[in-house]
């Protein structure tokens, strides 16, 4: 086996990436619950990415046959009921890990500098599965899907000047049809993965060249032994690799009971009108996107002209992305922060909550007046972040790691 390293080595770098990013690889020895999230995130891309090659060899993507297809994976196929439950319960999944990932990256502020870079890419990872997720719900071609992507692909239309030829150019046709689905295909399995796949990388590396946060904010870099190591860290293997171990059992625990038990989440993950065969002729009586897209999804349905809804719901995402430069706080963790970042974070949480809760709702004037009022708090959050954090008072902030 040493001969056969040393092959290699010769010809690849493996022994070094292996130190570089793992076994020499030291992060903060404080590392808590919310640090397993970066770990599953990789865990259920992997299962995305094989349960969608499986299901892809029994997929038709046509708009005669694509319904008939899900149906013949769900009863005939072999084991292809439970691919498919894994891959769409492993969509909600991915979005439920992605969410507490970026949660706890506002929480202990690893988009402040120096990873300003990390936090960049998580979020075109983030805009990407957006995409990736929103073209995968048209291919199981049910009620929902056809409608749900009819309603998205419209927004386009708001757009001044170009924008009835750029939603023709997305559906490819003047109505989602079968063009619209064998192109939403082709992005889903082939050009989409490959993009996140790249940006996971480049956001691996870039965290590698800065080091990891901790939940004290702490550069642990600054104190070293005579080797150079960190003496508040530890090498990533074998620590860090068994203790990700124990969540990814625990995760996958949750995970199977789910699939197995309650699948379609009471419709919040296969919605009943999914069931049904798309009909052009026939329009649910009401419209939603899955609860992921929800909370974006109450902020356009707030504003009440559709081009400046569409703009809004963008901005929404767009605002995460300028983050690290409206955090003006001295300290990066919340534990050291003031009380007006503290009510600023959990507002946003409140807030984001909410607006996906109000998105899965009819709309009513109480709903349209609370999704006004959740959209006013959403972007006051960010808004005003450099005032107060800028001007809050902070605790000082340990030299070491508490642990």
């Amino acid at each position: 086996m040493s001969k056969l390293r040393e092959w290699i080595d010769a010809r690849f770098p493996l022994t070094s990436m292996w130190q570089t990013h793992l076994s020499q690889y030291y992060v903060p020895k404080n590392l808590n619950f919310f640090y397993h999230f970066g770990s599953l995130a990789l865990l259920v891309l992997v299962n995305q990415i094989v349960t969608g090659i499986w299901l892809a060899m029994s997929y038709t993507p046509s708009a005669e046959e694509a319904f008939a297809s899900i149906e013949y994976i769900m009863r005939d196929v072999a084991y292809g009921s439970i691919l498919r439950l894994l891959h769409s319960t492993g969509a909600s999944a991915f979005f439920v890990v992605i969410y507490l990932h970026m949660f706890r990256g506002l929480l202990y502020g690893s988009y402040q500098k120096p990873r300003e870079l990390v936090w960049a890419f998580g979020m075109l990872i983030y805009l990407t599965l957006m995409a990736e997720a929103f073209t995968g719900y048209l291919l199981p071609w049910g009620q929902m899907s056809y409608w749900g992507a009819q309603v998205i692909i419209s927004l386009f239309g708001a757009v001044p000047v170009v924008g009835a030829d750029l939603a023709q150019w997305i559906r490819g046709d003047y109505v989602v049809s079968g063009i619209t689905l064998n192109r939403f295909f082709a992005l889903h399995v082939i050009a989409l993965p490959l993009v996140i796949f790249g940006l996971v990388v480049l956001h691996l590396l870039a965290l590698h060249e800065v080091g990891s946060n901790n939940p004290d904010g702490v550069d642990i870099n600054k104190h070293v032994d005579e080797n150079g190591k960190p003496l508040d860290g530890v090498a990533f293997h074998p620590y860090y690799t068994v203790k990700d171990l124990v969540g990814v059992v625990v995760f996958l625990a949750v995970f199977c009971s789910i699939v197995f038990f309650f699948p379609d989440m009471g419709g919040y993950v296969l919605e009943k009108a999914n069931f049904e065969q798309a009909n052009p002729l026939k329009t649910p009586e009401h419209i939603a996107p899955v609860w992921y897209f929800t909370p974006f999804y109450a902020i356009l349905r707030a504003i009440p002209d559709k081009f400046m809804g569409v703009m809004a719901m963008g901005a929404a995402v767009a605002v995460l992305f300028v983050l690290p430069w409206l955090d003006r706080s001295p300290v990066k963790s919340m534990r050291y922060k003031g009380w007006p970042s503290r009510i600023g974070l959990l507002l946003f949480c409140a807030v984001f909550v909410i607006l996906g809760i109000l998105g899965v709702q009819p709309l009513d004037p109480l709903r349209l007046v609370l999704s006004r009022v959740c959209t006013f708090l959403y972007f006051a959050c960010f808004l005003l972040m450099p005032f107060y954090t800028l001007m809050e008072r902070t605790k000082p902030v340990p030299e070491r790691v508490t642990g």
